[in-house]
């Protein structure tokens, strides 16, 4: 019998900025490439379904306006690849400094 996949609990603030905010779960390989036979080869049920981070509205806005899925799922998968890139890394550390119910200009 397979063991449940248990998720991340959320935590009190975006994993990216740091604000405390109303928070959206960002799935690292995303959903709609769960099924692809590149995904399941590379990645477990377990790593592509609990793969994900806790993050606020406007960073989780960013990162899909940043990057697309295929990329997502490949090269940004995880909080330290993300913020490796200088355009996931400046927006954050700019967005840290805002107050929590600040919402950017897209």
């Amino acid at each position: 019998m397979n063991e449940p996949i248990r998720l991340p609990p959320q935590p009190d603030a975006c994993e990216l900025c740091r604000r405390a905010s109303p928070l959206t779960r960002h799935h690292l390989i995303p959903k709609s490439l769960h099924g692809k036979l590149y995904i399941r080869k590379r990645y477990t049920r377990q790593e592509r379904v609990s793969a994900t981070l806790w993050v606020c509205r406007a960073c989780h806005n960013h990162i899909h306006a940043t990057f697309g899925e295929r990329e997502l799922a490949l090269t940004y998968n995880s909080r330290d690849a993300l913020m490796a890139d200088e355009r996931i890394r400046g927006f954050v550390e700019w967005l840290a400094g805002k107050p929590p119910g600040f919402k950017p200009k897209t």
